[in-house]
C-alpha cells in the first residue's frame, strides 16, 4: 500500500505557510543506501516532522508520484530519522485528526471544550443568512472569492475545508497566498483536514466558526487540492458539496452552489455541467440551494443553461439564479493566485473560472449595499 524510500536532502526549493518544498536525491528501489540516486521534489510539513535541512536523510512516501497520481508530484517526508522535531509544548486541546494514522495530531479545536471559543459555539445554531458559496474543486475557489471581492472588496470571506482532498491545509500555496494577499481572512479545517487558522469537527461548526468567530460575512466550502474521481456517478469525494449545502440549510444560512463547468475538458462527463453537479447538487443536496447559473455566450451558454434547468423546477428543488459575467474576466486576472483547473489555465477554459465567479458575484448581491464609513 505504502512505496517507502530513503532519500537526502539536496535543497530547499521554497516555503510557503506550513510547507517545505525540497529537492531529494531518492534511492533506487531495492538498492540499498548505498545504490544509485535519483531526483524528486519531495514536499515536507515541519508542524509535523520537522524542518529538513540540506543533507539530512529522510524516510519518504513515494506511492502516489511512483504510480503519477495527482500529489502536484511530490513525494512526501514521512520522517527525519537522524533529527527528529523537539516535543511541542503541552497545550490544551484534545482533536485528534488523521485519526489512527502513523502521523495523526493533536490539535485545538474551536469546539473542543478547552478553546477559548467553546462558549461561543456551545449552543450555536445560526448562520442568520450569511451566504455560503460550495464548490466542487479546489481550484474554484480564488475565482469565487474573486467574484465576491469584483463588488465587494471589503467583504470579510473565510474558506471552509472539508477533507475530501488534500488534508493539510498547509499543501494548498492557493490558501496561503489569499490569506496573505487579504483576500481571505481565515481558512478552517474540517473533519480529518488540518492545518487551518481554526480546526473544527465537522463542517457545521467550520461554517459557524467562519460566522461567529471569525466574523465572516460569506464563507466558501471546498475540498483541498486532490479531487478523487473513478467515473462513476457516485464515487467521487466532490459528492461532499451537497453534503456542505445541507449544513448550510440547516443552520439557516443561504446556500450558493457553483456550478462545476468546462469547455475544453476532454471528458464528455465533465464538459458543460459536470456530472459531479448533478449529482451532488441535484441528488445529495436535500436543502434549497441558489443555484448560480453564468449568462456565457452562444451555443456553449445554452448548453449550460439547459443542463442547469435540470436542478430547478419542476423537476429540482433548487432556485436557478442567472448571473451575468461582463467584468468578470478583468476581475479573474486581478486574482493573486494563479488560476488553474485540471491543467488548464483562465485562457485555456475560461467558463470554468466564470461559472465559479459568478457564484461568488451572487452571494455578494446577497450582502446589501456596503457599509460607509
Amino acid at each position: 500500500m505504502i512505496l517507502w524510500r530513503e532519500g537526502r536532502v539536496v535543497g530547499i526549493r521554497r516555503e510557503w505557510g506550513g510547507a517545505v518544498e525540497l529537492d531529494v536525491e531518492v534511492c533506487t528501489p531495492g538498492t540499498g543506501s548505498g545504490g544509485a540516486w535519483s531526483a524528486c521534489r519531495a514536499l515536507a510539513y515541519p508542524a509535523l516532522v520537522g524542518r529538513p535541512e540540506p543533507n539530512d536523510l529522510v524516510l519518504l512516501n513515494t506511492t502516489a508520484l511512483e504510480r503519477g497520481l495527482g500529489t502536484g508530484g511530490y513525494a512526501f517526508v514521512v520522517a527525519v530519522p537522524q533529527r527528529p522535531p523537539v516535543d511541542p509544548p503541552i497545550g490544551p486541546g484534545h482533536l485528534v485528526k488523521a485519526r489512527y494514522t502513523p502521523l495523526q495530531a493533536m490539535v485545538l479545536g474551536v469546539d473542543d471544550p478547552e478553546s477559548p471559543d467553546h462558549e461561543t459555539l456551545a449552543e450555536a445554531d445560526d448562520l442568520f443568512g450569511m451566504p455560503v458559496v460550495t464548490a466542487d474543486l479546489h481550484s474554484a475557489v480564488p475565482a469565487i472569492v474573486a467574484g465576491i471581492r469584483e463588488s465587494r472588496p471589503d467583504a470579510r470571506i473565510v474558506y471552509v475545508l472539508t477533507d475530501g482532498g488534500a488534508l493539510p491545509a498547509w499543501f494548498s500555496m492557493t490558501v496561503a497566498s489569499l490569506r496573505d494577499a487579504g483576500w481571505i481572512s481565515a481558512c478552517v479545517s474540517t473533519g480529518q483536514a488540518f492545518g487551518g487558522d481554526h480546526e473544527a469537527v465537522t463542517v457545521h461548526t467550520g461554517l459557524l466558526t467562519a460566522r461567529l468567530v471569525r466574523h465572516a460575512d460569506v464563507a466558501v466550502v471546498a475540498q483541498g487540492p486532490g479531487n478523487l474521481g473513478t467515473d462513476t456517478r457516485w464515487g467521487f469525494s466532490g459528492v461532499s458539496v451537497g453534503e456542505a449545502i445541507n449544513a448550510a440549510g440547516v443552520l439557516h444560512g443561504r446556500p450558493v452552489a457553483a456550478l462545476r463547468v468546462s469547455q475544453a475538458d476532454p471528458r464528455p462527463r465533465h464538459r458543460g455541467v459536470s456530472h459531479h453537479t448533478l449529482t451532488a447538487v441535484g441528488r445529495v443536496a436535500q436543502v434549497p440551494a441558489d443555484v448560480a447559473v453564468p449568462l456565457l455566450p452562444g451555443a456553449f451558454g445554452d448548453g449550460i443553461r439547459e443542463a442547469a434547468s435540470r436542478l430547478g423546477p419542476p423537476t429540482g428543488r433548487h432556485r436557478l439564479v442567472e448571473v451575468g459575467v461582463d467584468g468578470l474576466l478583468e476581475a479573474l486576472k486581478d486574482c493573486p493566485v494563479p488560476l488553474r483547473t485540471m491543467g488548464r489555465g483562465l485562457d485555456d477554459d475560461p467558463a470554468s473560472f466564470l461559472a465559479a465567479a459568478a457564484a461568488g458575484r451572487h452571494a455578494a448581491s446577497l450582502l446589501g449595499a456596503p457599509a460607509r464609513g
